[in-house]
């Protein structure tokens, strides 16, 4: 193992979870940020059964201070970035006319200027070190629906943003991509099914099961199947792959 630092945002439950385990295969020391932190203190124990050094940072991206505070404590403890996933973020699924201002713009702040502004903040650091960025987006990016538009519109944006950084690191020597994951079984999808089973009267095992019929795949992703991939984007064979989108879905967007 290297001498690499990971940042992990989102690293409570979920893909942020399984990336932050498998990455400590890789790097000596995995950094958890969220908002949970006894759920980043359950992260952490895991962490150090994979033999990395974790450090919790409990923090809200959605707070323009939060950046900061990420990584003037990585660097006070590591003194250096390899790699940045940029994981943390929900956006509510809500129709598009009726999604109120405040929702789009939380989601926004959440998924979308969080990463923008961690992504800045590390940038020196991951300049010097040669680093890598992963920006988390969406299939319903290239597949937006009125029932989600607003997942799909942020999710697009983070594709896009992902891209003028990758620009700036060809410049700079810092890798940069995204990954966008279709329907990965997560306490988020639980959550969705429920609320969908709700709506449509349906027992939640009848929803998920409709919910596998509509898409037309055969099962749910696994978040450690996305951290599987992250952990490529992240290595030294990957670091050809720049400024690219990868979509991870099971097939469920048809699309090129």
């Amino acid at each position: 193992m290297e001498t690499k630092i990971a940042i992990v945002t989102g690293a409570s439950a979920g893909i942020g979870r399984a990336t932050s385990i498998r990455l400590a295969k890789d790097f000596k020391g995995i950094v958890l940020v969220g908002r949970k932190e006894e759920e980043l203190n359950k992260t952490a124990e895991l962490i150090k059964e994979a033999g990395a050094e974790p450090l919790v940072i409990t923090a809200d991206l959605e707070s323009p201070e939060a950046a900061e505070l990420v990584i003037s404590h990585t660097q006070n403890r590591f003194g250096r970035i390899d790699a940045l996933c940029n994981i943390a973020g929900a956006v509510p699924q809500i129709h598009l006319f009726e999604m109120t201002d405040e929702q789009w713009n939380a989601g926004a702040e959440s998924k979308l200027h969080g990463a923008r502004r961690l992504t800045i903040k590390a940038w020196p650091l991951l300049k010097a070190s040669k680093g890598s960025v992963v920006f988390i987006s969406g299939n319903s990016a290239e597949a937006p629906k009125p029932a989600f538009a607003a997942v799909a519109t942020i999710n697009a944006a983070i594709c896009a943003l992902a891209k003028a950084f990758a620009e700036q690191g060809i410049i700079d020597g810092v890798q940069v991509n995204s990954l966008l994951p279709g329907p990965v079984m997560s306490n988020r999808r639980i959550n969705f099914l429920k609320k969908w089973a709700a709506e449509n009267n349906l027992f939640i095992e009848e929803a998920g099961t409709q919910f596998l019929a509509n898409a037309q795949i055969e099962r749910y992703g696994k978040p450690e199947e996305i951290a599987e991939m992250i952990a490529f984007m992240v290595s030294p064979a990957a670091k050809w792959l720049i400024g690219t989108a990868i979509r991870m879905d099971g097939g469920e967007v048809r699309s090129i």
